[in-house]
């Protein structure tokens, strides 16, 4: 049987086993496993606990389940609720203040936290009651929030990109500070987007209540003295000293990124253990209860995906793919322009982890051999998944959304979303056309590849 042919089969039994309900890690690996015993030598059956405990057994991966410590105890305590009232009350005389806060308030927490859906709940579950309270619409409360969120794969430390790293062989490092500059244009372009809706709501507002009709809480005047903002100044400046402490090991080389995850976690736990008096048994159990349930369920998504991917090469699909790809003697950009529609369309159904792992050994060789930068690459991708994260039909942080405010509508949910799609798609076109917004900061302190 051909590649192409064997390539065909193995990806629509894929798709039907994943359409059966059945959960991915266990879809990737029934299929990895079926063309093993039918297409492979009888005794690769006896290396799959091997194949996949090798995969995962990488000093790489072992930061994951530290950094979702880190995030847990983060996300799990006050220190969210804090760390947006504090921006909010800082930046109150600010037009769209309160949707700018929201913004910062989640691209901070990503960085701390790391996780796109931990973001969403801590910051939203503060951030939508205040905003609809001050008269901010349903649906743009809802956007913000859900585009903020997203920010948690592309901010460093993010998850998504440590796969990446392992993926595509590139380094952690590199990879980490290329994320700084996009994960800032994008806070710019959100917060900038916030700023211009708030003030369309307070001038559409403003116009029904001159005209006799009911006053917006828009309209209210609210004001905090300095004392109130140093006040609130305490309980988030340890964090925010956490995440520098955090990003200056690791970029100053003074620790690897496991060992930054790890020392990391522990002061998180340590800060929590100050800050809130959170340190007794019971009060720590949740956290470490989410982390093993999460890092669990994300090594095994890993595992199987890798198995999945090997089973891949070893029937050369993957390269007859890559070659397939290459045969087509696409221009650069058009290449580039398939690979990320074929990127938005598994965010439909798949999570960025599975589309990652998947998907490198057939489009990074192909991009390689074009001439592409597989880091800036990888900064690219992280966007477009982000925007998987907010469009239908399973967009993650759509439904955790709808799951902390569940009395907004899930189409006002949508809707207030797709600004911020629109200024994702703004961003992937501002780094192809300016690729130094990515490669800029890791080539100045790591020098130039």
């Amino acid at each position: 049987m051909s590649p192409l042919v064997l390539g065909s089969l193995y990806g629509i039994i894929t798709i039907v086993v994943m359409c059966s309900g059945m959960p991915i890690a266990f879809a990737l690996g029934v299929v990895a496993t079926g063309f093993m015993y039918f297409f492979m030598p009888a005794s690769s059956l006896d290396t799959v606990t091997q194949n996949v405990y090798e995969e995962i057994a990488s000093i790489t991966l072992l930061s994951i389940p530290l950094f979702i410590l880190k995030g847990a105890a983060i996300g799990r305590s006050p220190a969210g609720r804090d760390l947006y009232s504090a921006i909010h009350v800082w930046l109150n005389r600010v037009p769209g203040g309160l949707g700018i806060a929201n913004v910062f308030a989640c691209a901070l927490f990503a960085a701390m936290a790391g996780s796109s859906p931990a973001t969403c709940s801590a910051i939203g579950s503060a951030g939508i009651p205040e905003m609809r309270r001050r008269g901010y619409s349903p649906g743009f409360a809802a956007g913000i929030i859900a585009a903020g969120g997203t920010l948690g794969i592309l901010l460093p430390p993010s998850i998504t990109m440590i796969l990446y790293a392992v993926a595509a062989e590139q380094s952690l490092g590199r990879l980490f500070l290329a994320g700084i500059g996009p994960g800032l244009l994008l806070v710019l372009l959100f917060a900038g987007y916030a700023m211009y809706r708030a003030h369309k709501e307070y001038k559409l507002a403003h116009a029904i209540y001159s005209a006799g009709g009911v006053k917006s809480a828009y309209l209210d005047d609210e004001q905090f003295t300095l004392a109130q903002k140093v006040e609130m100044l305490p309980r988030v400046l340890p964090f925010v000293v956490l995440l520098i402490g955090v990003m200056v090991a690791l970029y100053g080389g003074l620790a690897t990124p496991s060992e930054t995850a790890g020392l990391g976690a522990l002061l998180a736990l340590l800060l929590i253990a100050v800050v809130y008096r959170i340190y007794k048994p019971r009060e720590i159990a949740p956290f470490l209860s989410a982390t093993i349930k999460e890092s669990g369920m994300l090594l095994l998504i890993i595992g199987m995906s890798l198995l999945y991917s090997y089973v891949m090469s070893y029937l050369h699909i993957s390269q007859s793919a890559a070659q397939w790809v290459v045969d087509l003697h696409l221009s650069k950009w058009l290449l580039l322009a398939v690979i990320l529609f074929m990127v938005i369309v598994l965010g439909f159904f798949l999570p960025p982890v599975s589309i990652i792992l998947m998907t490198a050994p057939i489009i990074l060789p192909p991009l390689k051999a074009a001439g592409f930068d597989l880091i800036w690459f990888g900064i690219v991708m992280t966007v477009v998944m982000e925007m998987g994260l907010i469009h239908p039909p399973v967009g993650l942080n759509l439904f955790v959304i709808k799951n902390i405010a569940p009395d907004i509508a899930l189409g006002d949910v949508i809707k207030g979303t797709i600004p911020f799609l629109a200024l994702m798609f703004l961003a992937v076109v501002l780094l192809c056309l300016f690729p130094g917004i990515a490669t800029g900061l890791p080539d100045l302190l790591m020098g130039a590849k």
